[in-house]
């Protein structure tokens, strides 16, 4: 995979300021955390859509978070990205995800992150952070979800229709194809391209589905702060209908729609609105 790792380092170094790699031990392998910004900053951890990797934080940090937060980017194990997942002990459930993320925040707390944690979150990667949240609310300060998918409500049908060639048999041109037409030929950064493409051969495992989130206990934390922000013209949801469902779940939260962006070049093409909120 040397022209995956050529393209991952690629991206990476566009990225603000130093990047610290480190590779943290959890009971499901070794996870890949690519952190900026000052030490001793508020810990910002993010998670990426599925098949992204932390690369797609870049933009975000260079619009200036790496300057207010010390920002850990993930590497989700079994998606495209540097972790290794560990023989025999593949995350096959919901708590299996929750053990995996605890796991990664303990090793972040080894290595001197203190406060309050900023768990993050886009499309899959906030699904993941949202059923974390509901199970672990004490151990966050905040939560922020991207434009998140299944947590409030579905998919739209067609956008699974054109999303499952990409997902049964990903090739670069397929992936490009559907990029175009999900992001509404949206500009996106050649490198991160480039890395999506040596994505696609990259031998990931198939990612943890099920339920929506209970958001119950999370609804009625006490001093927890819950961001929604949805794009506006993602072809996956109704961005609208979706806002108002997660007022309706957490009705302390702050919902935005952020206008004349797609779902999957929210991080890219939004780093600037995305970091003025966080």
């Amino acid at each position: 995979m040397s022209s995956f790792r050529a393209a991952y380092d690629e991206a990476l170094g566009q990225w603000p300021g130093p990047v610290e790699a480190v590779d943290l031990p959890t009971p499901y392998g070794t996870t890949r955390v690519n952190s900026c910004g000052p030490a001793g900053a508020p810990p910002l951890v993010l998670l990426p859509g599925g098949g992204a990797t932390s690369a797609v934080w870049g933009a975000v940090a260079a619009a200036g978070v790496a300057r207010t937060y010390r920002m850990h980017a993930v590497d989700l194990v079994g998606d495209p990205g540097l972790s290794v997942p560990e023989p025999g002990r593949a995350i096959r459930s919901v708590p299996d995800l929750v053990g995996w993320l605890d796991a990664v925040l303990d090793g972040l707390g080894g290595l001197g992150a203190r406060g309050p944690v900023t768990l993050g979150g886009h499309s899959y990667g906030a699904w993941i952070a949202a059923h974390y949240a509901a199970g672990r609310a004490a151990r966050l300060g905040r939560l922020v979800l991207i434009d998140p998918t299944q947590v409030f409500a579905g998919l739209r049908p067609g956008y699974v229709l054109r999303a499952l060639p990409v997902l049964v048999r990903p090739t670069p041109e397929r992936m490009r194809a559907f990029l175009g037409w999900e992001t509404r030929g949206a500009a996106l950064a050649p490198a991160w391209l480039r890395l999506q493409d040596a994505s696609a051969r990259f031998p990931a495992v198939r990612p943890v589905t099920g339920p929506r989130p209970d958001l119950t206990a999370l609804a009625a934390a006490p001093g927890m702060r819950v961001d929604v922000l949805m794009a506006e013209r993602a072809r996956c949801h109704d961005a609208g209908r979706v806002g108002r469902a997660a007022g309706a779940a957490l009705p302390g939260a702050r919902v935005e729609v952020l206008p004349g962006v797609a779902h999957h070049a929210l991080p890219l093409t939004a780093a600037g609105p995305i970091a003025h909120r966080l």
